[in-house]
């Protein structure tokens, strides 16, 4: 299938990973709700091993991963919708990348460590440096997801 066999391109560079996901706004988590996915979308900070998360105090996604913290992040970026023939309907095709890790999420409780990755998750959307008061802190979970595996993908027309 040409799609498949052409287009789509495994992103083997670590940089390349890197740059998709510091370029999405958003991250998609996918969590195992027993036999069933539940994914949801997630502003998001990011380190070279870790993604953070942040979230209410309760909540079905935190039932969730005290049952079960095996986790799927997606990132996607670069998008461009195309056609290889203007006029032929099934040959409009989305540019894109993307990036998946698998891993294991867990929450944080030490205070330190909450504040590092609020500062970790701001400097995603700004440059600009932020002081976090104790009740802001004490009042959200940060779920930090240890990264397995990650691996990347790139459809581009040929």
């Amino acid at each position: 299938m040409y799609i498949r066999d052409k287009a789509i391109k495994e992103i083997t560079r670590h940089d390349e990973l890197l740059e998709v996901i510091r370029k999405s706004k958003v991250c998609h988590v996918g969590f195992v709700d027993g036999d069933k996915p539940y994914v949801l979308a997630f502003n998001f900070g990011f380190d070279e091993n870790k993604i953070y998360l942040h979230c209410a105090k309760e909540g079905h996604k935190l039932n969730i991963l005290a049952k079960n913290n095996n986790v799927c992040v997606y990132f996607d970026t670069d998008h461009e919708f195309f056609a290889r023939h203007e006029e032929v309907a099934c040959s409009y095709r989305m540019r894109y990348k993307s990036v998946q890790i698998m891993g294991k999420a867990i929450l944080l409780n030490d205070y330190e460590e909450k504040v590092n990755a609020l500062k970790i998750f701001m400097r995603q959307y700004s440059d600009r440096t932020f002081e976090f008061s104790k009740p802001s802190v004490d009042n959200v979970n940060i779920i930090c997801i240890e990264i397995e595996k990650m691996t990347g993908r790139k459809f581009e027309y040929l």
